[in-house]
Parts: C-alpha cells; sequence; structure tokens
C-alpha cells in the first residue's frame, strides 16, 4: 500500500512539474467557489495544507454540492481529496476542486508535501506546515453554448493559459486544541498589484477549535471559529460546533456564516472506516427571495490505519 501510495504521488508531483515549466502564466488566480463544507470538520485538509497526513493511515474525502436547484446553469461543485502519513513525520496529499457556473468550468488540482514538527516527547503538541503545489484551469463548456461556437473569442477563452499556483498552510495542535493559519493563492498573492481586480480570490484562512471528549452518549463537542478573506469583499466569520454521539457513530453539526447564512449537516460513521454527511448551506441574505440553498454529500474512506 504505501508503495502504492508513494507511486502515485511521485507522478502527481512530475505532472505538476511538467505542467509548471510549460506553462506560459503564473498566478493571476481566476475566483473559485465557496468552499465545501466538509473542509470545517470533516476534512480539514481541504482547506489547510498541513493538516495532509496529520493522522495515521489513507483519507479519503469525495464531496458534491449543488445550488440554486431549478435554475438552469446552476453553480455545482466536486471535491476529492486525499492525505496520507508517508512517514512519521511526513505527509503528502492531493486536492482536486471542481465548479461549473453556467458555461463556466473551473479547475483546480493540488499535491501538498506537510511535515509534522512535535513539542514535546510525548507528542501531545506539535506544529504543523504544509505547502501544495498546483494549477487551475478554467473553460467554457461549448457543449452547452447556445450561440456560435466558431466565435473567435470562445476560441480565444479557451486557449487561456493555465495557472500555476502555490498554498501554504501551518497548524499547532495540543491535545484536543488545533489552531490554524492558512494563505492560498500565494503567487497570484504576490504577483497581483492592489489595482487589478482579481475579486473573489482567496487571502487567507484561519481558525481555532477545541474537541471536547465527554463520554460514549455524547462522545464529544467540538466548538470552532474560523476566519475567511476574500479580496474584494469584508471577511466572514464561522462558527459553530459539531456532536458525535454513540462513540462517534452518529454525527450533527450546524454553523453560522457572517454573510448571514447557516450550514447544518448530520452523518454517521462504520467503525471508523467509512463515514457519509449530508449536508444543507442557506443561501447569503442577498439571495434569500430568489433561491433555496445549498445541499452537499461528503463520503469519507479511511483506510490503511
Amino acid at each position: 500500500m504505501k508503495q502504492f501510495i508513494r507511486y502515485v504521488m511521485s507522478l502527481g508531483v512530475f505532472a505538476l512539474s511538467s505542467f509548471h515549466t510549460n506553462a506560459q502564466t503564473v498566478g493571476n488566480t481566476p475566483p473559485l467557489d465557496e468552499p465545501m463544507t466538509a473542509q470545517y470538520f470533516q476534512a480539514p485538509y481541504m482547506a489547510n495544507a498541513a493538516m495532509a497526513g496529520i493522522d495515521t493511515g489513507l483519507h479519503v474525502t469525495l464531496a458534491y454540492r449543488r445550488q440554486w436547484s431549478g435554475i438552469p446553469g446552476a453553480p455545482e461543485s466536486k471535491a476529492l481529496s486525499a492525505d496520507y502519513m508517508l512517514f512519521k513525520r511526513v505527509g503528502i496529499g492531493m486536492n482536486i476542486y471542481n465548479d461549473k457556473a453556467g458555461l463556466l468550468n473551473n479547475t483546480k488540482v493540488a499535491f501538498t508535501y506537510a511535515y509534522h514538527l512535535p513539542l514535546s516527547t510525548n507528542g501531545a503538541s506539535a506544529l504543523h506546515f504544509g505547502l501544495s503545489g498546483a494549477f487551475i484551469a478554467r473553460r467554457l463548456d461549448t457543449q452547452k453554448l447556445n450561440g456560435d461556437v466558431t466565435d473567435p473569442n470562445i476560441n480565444a477563452f479557451n486557449r487561456r493559459d493555465n495557472y500555476f499556483e502555490a498554498d501554504f498552510g501551518m497548524a499547532f495542535t495540543r491535545k484536543g486544541l488545533t489552531v490554524q493559519a492558512a494563505m492560498p493563492n500565494l503567487v497570484s498573492a504576490v504577483k497581483t498589484r492592489d489595482t487589478d481586480v482579481g475579486i473573489d480570490r482567496a487571502l487567507f484562512f484561519a481558525a481555532a477549535g477545541y474537541k471536547f471528549e465527554t463520554g460514549e452518549q455524547l462522545s464529544s463537542i467540538e466548538p470552532k471559529i474560523c476566519l475567511r478573506g476574500i479580496k474584494g469583499y469584508k471577511d466572514i466569520v464561522d462558527a459553530g460546533a459539531n456532536f458525535a454521539f454513540l462513540q462517534n457513530q452518529l454525527n450533527v453539526f450546524g454553523l453560522y456564516h457572517s454573510t448571514k447564512s447557516f450550514s447544518v449537516g448530520a452523518g454517521a460513521n462504520y467503525r471508523s472506516i467509512a463515514g457519509f454527511q449530508v449536508i444543507y448551506n442557506s443561501q447569503t441574505a442577498g439571495l434569500n427571495n430568489y433561491t433555496n440553498g445549498a445541499f452537499e454529500v461528503n463520503l469519507t474512506v479511511n483506510l490503511a490505519r
């Protein structure tokens, strides 16, 4: 299993290196949709490269979200996340994110290296660092186009360069405490000037949470607060908690966002091997009268633990 995973990740790193060599553009990240809700409790690696391989075994998460049901061209998002503890202090990971809205199709593929530094002899506290190299492609879906597909402007858009990006993250853990800080789109942050438009680009992510182990019926309570920075918008605060029951076999969680929206979800876990989550995300205050929110489903599988 370890040799296979190392082989797959090596191919990924090679692919990224080849892409970076041939790419004509570095940075200038196109806007991606709202992050998957799975990143808050179920799959923290989606938000922070430092969380790759933080726990033993291989962790794979599949996520799907559909927004604004009943509207043609409604936003649709898919994500695949996999991370693995390669060595005692080294973790690796892969993130694939795709979102579609109308004719626009955005895809991001990232490969991650993380280092976990113990701060105590018993490993109760540690610092974690992660760096991801990624490429982002943005295209128009000409098959759904109601118009002239030979339009030179459309062909010019689809000939746009792919973009190389880098994400950095760090975290501190001590027993139930986890404090995180991440800076996505580092290349764009360096290259993009204040006069550039570049709105919707994620600037930073910070989070702090504590997992209280309580007992068998109510297994744990994990309150969490997050702060997200997005270029062109006010910073967004996310606050909520996850509640696990019956030795972590069932869970429910809720989050309130400062955009005057909320997320609620529930799930089930089978022997810490697999977990399934169903999530509802309400719309922001400005869209409440027009749409009915978004539904998200997540499947997590833990192997080779």
